[in-house]
This record gives structure tokens, C-alpha cells and sequence, in this order.
């Protein structure tokens, strides 16, 4: 499988696939915090597509289906990470340190990475704590939910 994938930087022509991938991937998170309302399953496709005007948008294609994909912006020497998702049939096989690793080279002149997860989502907070991220802080966005933020130096992403 992961060699038929192949990562690739978005095109805005991309955004429904992506947006249908990102609505699809966090039913999970909504499910586990019973909270159908987060932002990636409310944001627009309008919304999306601003996205590509600022951030870096990357995907994972198998042949001409979107089956993963990640974005991020550097702001202040710090690269903000978000987004990361990979089609559940085709999690568990490395794709989602794959598209992370690929966005980290492309913020290789960062300071610093940032990504954030739901403090439930402990698959999540595995995966980033094996890529060498570490939780910085805390936030509390609602009565069910808390976001941990994780960094990592970019020397110890290169």
C-alpha cells in the first residue's frame, strides 16, 4: 500500500476531497468528546479553500483518490500543524508519519513545530509523542473537551 501513496502539495481543486476526508476522519474525535459541533466537521469549503492562500496543504493520493492529508503555516519561527488525516482504511500503516514528515522538510527553516490534539485521543498523542513531540500545554475549549499541545524542535526533526 504505502508505496502506491504518494504525497504530493494540494491544489485548491482538491479542497472537496479533502474537506469530504477531513469530515469523515473526525467523526471519531466528535463521537469521543460527544461533540458534533469542532470545527473541522462545521468548516466550509469556502473556508477551506482560503486555506490554501496561507497555509501549506499537502496530500496523500492513492492513484487519483485523497486518502490522507495534512496543513500548516510558519508564523513566528513556529511551524502551527494541523489537520492531520488519514481514510481509516488505510490507518495503521505509517501514512500519517508519512505526511507529517513530509510537512516538517517543508518547514525544515522553522524554529519549532506545534500540533495540537484532544486530551482523550490517546492514538493521536502515541503517534506525536513516537514522532518526538511533547506536550507543552494544556487549554480548555469546552466543558467535554481539552486541546494538549505538543512541540518538538526542528533540530530533532531534521
Amino acid at each position: 500500500m504505502g508505496q502506491n501513496v504518494r504525497i504530493d502539495t494540494a491544489d485548491v481543486a482538491d479542497a472537496e476531497q479533502i474537506l469530504k476526508l477531513q469530515y469523515l476522519c473526525y467523526q471519531g474525535e466528535a463521537a469521543l468528546y460527544n461533540d458534533f459541533g469542532i470545527e473541522p466537521l462545521t468548516q466550509s469549503l469556502a473556508s477551506l479553500r482560503a486555506e490554501f492562500d496561507t497555509h501549506t496543504v499537502l496530500v496523500a493520493r492513492l492513484g487519483a483518490e485523497v486518502v490522507g492529508s495534512v496543513r500548516g503555516v510558519v508564523d513566528g519561527g513556529v511551524a502551527r500543524i494541523g489537520r492531520l488525516v488519514v481514510h481509516p482504511r488505510l490507518q495503521g500503516h505509517g501514512l500519517g508519519t508519512r505526511l507529517l514528515g513530509s510537512l516538517e522538510k517543508r518547514f525544515a527553516h522553522a524554529d519549532s513545530f506545534e500540533l495540537f490534539t484532544g486530551h482523550r485521543s490517546d492514538d493521536n498523542l502515541r503517534l506525536y509523542a513516537r514522532l518526538g513531540y511533547a506536550a507543552d500545554r494544556v487549554e480548555r475549549v469546552g466543558p467535554r473537551m481539552s486541546l494538549v499541545y505538543l512541540t518538538k524542535s526542528a533540530a530533532l526533526a531534521a
